[in-house]
């Protein structure tokens, strides 16, 4: 079961109030009572010790004093037995205490009194009782009221710190965990905060160095490369010439992928954004890409878009299709969304749970062919185009999830509004296929 911080801490302080709330009661309970009877004992002291006076100068009895009562308590008669005045508190009728007094006669009796517990003094004690049950009723409400503010602050902040931690996952490199929480009152939520900007600021520095050589490595590769290809293409006609040339265009493409790749990593590109109607795009596109692809407009939308950028997210998509699956490829467009459908074997399992990784071909009834990344640079350009790209296997209706999968799809779901920087999402239903 899962709970907030704030009502685990009012929980607590409600029960460790009620502890102590219960505890002191019982204290002040028992001090009171036992303070009560101390007073009532010394009062039927002090009587005894005058009906005393009165019997032995042969004067009237009083308090109801008696000369060897048979009700006496064996213990109080044994002490007055020994020559010594005493009390005793003895337990009487419904649970209400009786207060004797005793002392020893000239002449060997015994002079008793006995008293009860007085009618006051019980209605002090429920008068007392109450008041304290109603202070440990205020005092767990206290203790939960102050739990619910201190612990809804702690999970404020915290709520905070994760949120901007996502937003540092999602490759929003200028926010930071602690701006983010916010406060005056410096704990251990800042010292939290801190160590995720560091480590954060830590891993941005790698991953910018190892952009930066990827991208340096790339770029001082294209001049080599350029000159191989002009070079290939000055050779005599013939099988090995054109063996060579393939080769070189492999190359340079190799090169210019991860030059696109380093500069998508960098999150600075920018769309240049154009009022487009979608379907007569992707059409127009798909027909120079392939006219063997078949385009179906389920409804037509105009969206605002960078069209180059949206053309090699289709073009790459198609291409995975065209290397990895088999026909019939087709191409759908409904509203702001582009869905590229093979009748292959599917997606690998490691991309559909971890997304597009480069140079990772997929399993071995795909690899072979490519650098792997087509759909890494697809994702990138997305996202980019503040759209999000998902990818799933088709399976027939009622197939386990084991089943092998009939085909490949990918769905690109465009924005409703123009992306203002690199990294935006579209919020999406989680049931969308």
């Amino acid at each position: 079961m899962r709970t907030g911080l704030r009502w685990k801490l009012s929980a607590a302080i409600a029960l460790v109030g009620a502890l102590v709330a219960v505890a002191l009661s019982l204290v002040v309970h028992n001090a009171a009572r036992v303070s009560m009877l101390d007073n009532s004992r010394d009062l039927a002291d002090e009587r005894i010790q005058v009906a005393q006076r009165m019997y032995e100068s042969g004067r009237t009895q009083a308090f109801g004093v008696k000369v060897d009562d048979p009700g006496i308590p064996r213990d109080l008669l044994a002490r007055v037995k020994q020559g010594r005045r005493a009390t005793y508190v003895a337990e009487g009728l419904h649970g209400v205490p009786d207060i004797w007094a005793a002392v020893p006669l000239k002449d060997g009796r015994v002079l008793s009194l006995q008293t009860t517990f007085t009618d006051r003094s019980a209605s002090v004690m429920n008068d007392l009782d109450e008041a304290l049950l109603i202070g440990s009723i205020a005092v767990v409400l206290g203790g939960s009221a102050i739990g619910v503010l201190i612990g809804g602050q702690m999970s404020r902040r915290l709520r905070k710190a994760a949120a901007a931690a996502n937003r540092v996952a999602m490759g929003e490199t200028e926010v930071r965990v602690r701006d983010a929480i916010g406060g005056v009152v410096r704990d251990e939520t800042d010292d939290l905060a801190r160590a995720v900007d560091a480590m954060a600021e830590a891993l941005q520095q790698r991953i910018e160095a190892e952009r930066r050589v990827t991208a340096d490595i790339a770029h001082e590769l294209r001049t080599p490369v350029t000159g191989l290809l002009t070079a290939a293409e000055l050779l005599p006609p013939g099988r090995p010439t054109e063996l060579v040339l393939d080769r070189a265009k492999a190359m340079r493409t190799l090169v210019e992928d991860v030059l696109e790749v380093a500069r998508l990593d960098g999150a600075s590109e920018r769309a240049e954004l154009q009022d487009i109607m979608l379907g007569q795009f992707v059409t127009r596109r798909v027909a120079v890409k392939d006219a063997g692809v078949e385009v179906t407009v389920v409804h037509e939308s105009a969206v605002t878009t960078d069209p180059r950028r949206l053309e090699r997210v289709l073009f790459n998509l198609l291409a995975n299709a065209a290397r990895h699956g088999r026909p019939p490829v087709r191409v759908s467009v409904e509203g702001r969304v582009i869905r590229v459908r093979d009748h292959g074997p599917g997606f690998p399992e490691k991309l559909l749970e971890e997304g597009p990784s480069r140079f990772r071909t997929g399993s071995p009834d795909r690899a072979g062919r490519g650098h792997g990344l087509g759909l890494t640079i697809a994702a990138g350009q997305a996202r980019v185009l503040g759209a999000r790209l998902t990818f799933r296997n088709v399976r027939a209706p009622g197939a386990p999830g084991s089943a092998p999968a009939q085909g490949a799809l990918a769905v690109l779901w465009l924005p409703e509004h123009a992306p203002t920087s690199t990294g935006s999402y579209p919020m999406l239903p989680r049931s969308a296929p």
